[in-house]
Formats: structure tokens, sequence, C-alpha cells
């Protein structure tokens, strides 16, 4: 098992990995560690959750039966 202190590059791996699969109870703690010290982590973790957001948002877009494609 890893340690609970991470780089930045670790943790901003860890939060891309969130996103497709559930995280282990190590890593969410050494990420919630992380995130809770660092001033630029949790901007990524906001942009990435922007992004996410935006992505549900065009696929309803795409997927609109009222929409004539043009």
């Amino acid at each position: 098992m890893m340690p609970l202190k991470r780089t930045c590059k670790e943790v901003s791996a860890l939060l891309v990995a969130r996103e497709d699969r559930g995280l282990p109870l190590h890593e969410r703690l050494a990420l919630r560690l992380h995130l809770a010290i660092c001033e630029a982590c949790p901007r990524f973790e906001r942009q990435l959750l922007t992004m996410r957001n935006a992505m549900k948002q065009w696929r309803q877009y795409s997927n609109d039966p009222n929409d004539s494609g043009t």
C-alpha cells in the first residue's frame, strides 16, 4: 500500500481514474488529505467536474429526438 502523502501528479491521476472507477479506501483518503492542503488540485477537480457536466449536457442535447440535426 502506498503512503497517504501523494504528489500533485499522482492526485491528478487519481482524480481522472475516479471518473471511471471506484477508488479503494486508502486512495480516497490520500486524495482527501491532499485536496485539503493543496491549492491547485481542487481547481483541477472542479475543472474535471465542469467537463463531466458539459459532456453530460452535450450527450442529452445530441440525443434529443426533437432536434432536426440541421
